[in-house]
């Protein structure tokens, strides 16, 4: 069931109603949660468009749906984790394949890439927010796809999407985009000109650290449809219950990113006037030295800031260790702020020459800010500097 109607709406109107319709049997305003492995067939073969829920799910589809009309896109494929989602999008590339990469990728995609199908691929790192560099390699190498991380995680990196997708489709690449950090509602990859947007749901989407899931958005039928049939046979698919939950939480995804950068700016800039601290990273600072393709290609900031402690590792840990109001825990993207160490934690498994070849230091602290009162989380930050 396409809620049409509501595809030209504004991003809250869909992210509220598209997918969201009544059940159409007995008119619950909630959906009800499809906790079904199977479905009856009136005759063998014949069935109402669903027969196994790792193929097919109506609460994973009413959440597809409801993606789609907020990236823009066609088609969704909704995961059982953000790894799973990345694992398919590989898979659907040539064997052989050169695949052309961020340098600056979370700690799983690195691990994904290098150590499960580094036998498949030929992948080739290379600093992506460098534009005309990334445009010659892509000349060069003629990749089957383009992995883009913008902003990057942990760096905060931007590269620009349109200039980098127009340019893959003169070699006839794909450009993927992990949109994670900036969501459907600060950043629409599709409209850019690239081919896929992909998002650990466990983050933004989601926005409550309960669920693990991923999703692929993208246009292209041909693709598409390898993606699923890939899904299909091999089964990372989205549990009834889960899908439930996105579901439920995507509604408020519009007002919770607001707050989040609301949040962040205002502790971006106390940061930047700390003397404990030597560099803060944000895409809302006119610091940030890609600021203007943020202006460009992105609707807002996010809640994603990096920094860099003055004392080293020891300083990270003692600052990360006297926090209380943000947690010290990987992951992102949650109601609560969540803080970390990249290099002990979420990019350990990227050796330590890798991680500082890429600027990925002992002192780099990566900050999730959450929707709780600013101020509060200012004091809390007072303290913890006050321990350094």
């Amino acid at each position: 069931m396409l809620n049409e109607k509501y595809l030209k709406k504004g991003f809250n109107t869909r992210s509220l109603h598209v997918g969201n319709y009544p059940d159409p049997a007995t008119g619950a305003v909630s959906p009800p949660i499809f906790q079904t492995s199977t479905y009856a067939q009136s005759s063998p073969g014949v069935h109402r468009g669903y027969e196994y829920t790792r193929t097919h799910n109506p609460t994973r589809s009413r959440l597809e749906e409801c993606l789609a009309a907020l990236e823009n896109a066609k088609h969704c494929v909704v995961t059982s984790s953000g790894m799973s989602a990345e694992m398919l999008v590989l898979m659907a590339m040539p064997k052989g394949s050169t695949i052309l990469c961020g340098d600056d990728v979370y700690g799983g995609t690195y691990r994904l890439f290098t150590t499960v199908y580094n036998d498949d691929f030929n992948f080739v790192f290379t600093d992506t927010s460098k534009t005309e560099e990334t445009l010659k390699k892509i000349d060069e190498l003629k990749p089957s796809l383009i992995w883009i991380e913008s902003p990057t995680n942990p760096l905060l990196k931007l590269s620009d999407i349109k200039t980098i997708a127009a340019k893959a489709k003169e070699v006839g690449a794909f450009t993927a985009v992990d949109n994670t950090f900036m969501s459907p509602y600060f950043q629409n990859p599709l409209n850019l000109g690239a081919d896929i947007s992909y998002h650990s749901m466990s983050k933004y989407i989601n926005g409550h650290s309960d669920v693990v899931a991923g999703a692929i958005m993208l246009n292209d039928d041909e693709l598409a449809q390898k993606i699923h049939k890939l899904q299909n046979s091999i089964g990372p698919s989205q549990s009834p219950f889960d899908s439930w939950l996105v579901l439920r939480g995507v509604k408020t995804l519009g007002i919770r990113m607001k707050q989040h950068e609301k949040n962040a700016f205002e502790i971006a800039r106390f940061l930047e006037q700390h003397p404990k601290v030597e560099r803060v990273v944000y895409p809302g600072l006119e610091s940030h030295p890609h600021h203007q393709i943020a202006k460009e290609q992105m609707s807002g900031y996010g809640g994603m800031i990096t920094f860099f402690i003055k004392g080293g590792l020891d300083g990270a840990r003692t600052f990360l260790e006297n926090v209380d109001l943000f947690v010290l825990a990987e992951s992102l993207g949650g109601v609560e702020s969540l803080i970390e160490s990249p290099a002990i934690m979420t990019h350990a498994s990227i050796p330590k020459a890798e991680r500082e070849k890429i600027g990925l230091s002992d002192n780099l602290i990566r900050v999730s800010v959450g929707i709780e009162e600013v101020e509060d989380l200012i004091e809390d930050m007072k303290h913890a500097f006050d321990k350094v």
